[in-house]
């Protein structure tokens, strides 16, 4: 496995890649990694010749700088975990060799900036759309691997890739969860033990109202009875809780047909932001 830094010995191993014909799969993630993470890099390597997963801490995406200096930086422990699973190479740069100067590009997404993740961190799927956008162009990748947990980013990469003519396919990959149905998320290595256990309450509420739903409850009272099981719990402060359609994630008043919908959450244990959502 390679290990690169700098943009020119990336552009140069993937050249002799592409001279080979051979196709490139590529996993862009902020590192610190866990099974979600290598469940990425397993699906690429089946379905490409090269797999370059990508490590970079983005600045430009964090609206909370206090986020962006909490958030886990392993590289030596991720590196050893990618080779071990297989992995051809991975970039990661330094903030300099991304970005010699800021970014003065800004890209606006839509309705998709006005719900949930969008209304909740103004100015963060900006900065998501002008790393991958850059990633995009340095690997030109034949996939691009993400994981439906962050649901919402999914949708905005749709957006990038079909508003700027990305010519690679987009791979959305299942959310791997903790026994206790936990969303992995590098984010966790931020909780104690009890922490992740109250933290499994998520997926538990939100399991809660999928039955609910199933059982034909209106959305309304749905979500009126997670909100009520969110403040009975108060190590957690409620960000939103939405039930949304899975295309243009607006919120939705009644349910819609079998695979077209999602439930959404954010939620603050301490100080930890957790999101994870459940479509059905």
């Amino acid at each position: 496995m390679e290990v690169f830094t700098s943009i020119q010995s990336l552009r140069n191993f993937l050249h002799q890649q592409r001279t080979a014909n051979k196709t490139i799969g590529l996993i862009p993630t902020m590192g610190a990694l866990h099974d979600g993470h290598i469940s990425l890099l397993n699906s690429s390597v089946v379905q490409n010749d090269i797999s370059v997963y990508g490590i970079f801490v983005n600045p430009v995406q964090f609206t909370n700088q206090e986020d962006l200096v909490k958030y886990p930086r392993t590289l030596e422990a991720d590196c050893a975990l990618l080779e071990k699973a297989g992995c051809s190479a991975v970039f990661a740069p330094a903030v300099l060799e991304m970005y010699p100067a800021p970014p003065v590009l800004t890209m606006n997404f839509g309705t998709l900036e006005t719900v949930m993740e969008g209304a909740s961190r103004p100015g963060h799927f900006n900065g998501v759309g002008i790393v991958v956008a850059r990633l995009f162009n340095l690997v030109q990748p034949d996939r691009a691997y993400f994981g439906q947990k962050d649901l919402q980013q999914v949708a905005v990469i749709r957006q990038l890739i079909s508003d700027l003519a990305f010519p690679l396919e987009l791979v959305v990959c299942p959310t791997i969860r903790e026994t206790n149905g936990l969303a992995m998320s590098s984010r966790n290595q931020r909780l104690n033990d009890v922490e992740k256990a109250s933290a499994a309450l998520i997926y538990k509420i939100m399991t809660i109202a999928k039955n609910q739903l199933s059982d034909g409850l209106e959305v309304n009272e749905v979500k009126r009875s997670a909100q009520e099981q969110f403040a009975a719990l108060p190590e957690f402060t409620l960000d939103y809780f939405e039930v949304v359609n899975i295309n243009t994630l607006r919120p939705i008043l009644k349910p819609e047909s079998p695979g077209s919908m999602a439930i959404c959450v954010a939620a603050f244990l301490g100080p930890v932001r957790l999101i994870d959502n459940i479509i059905f």
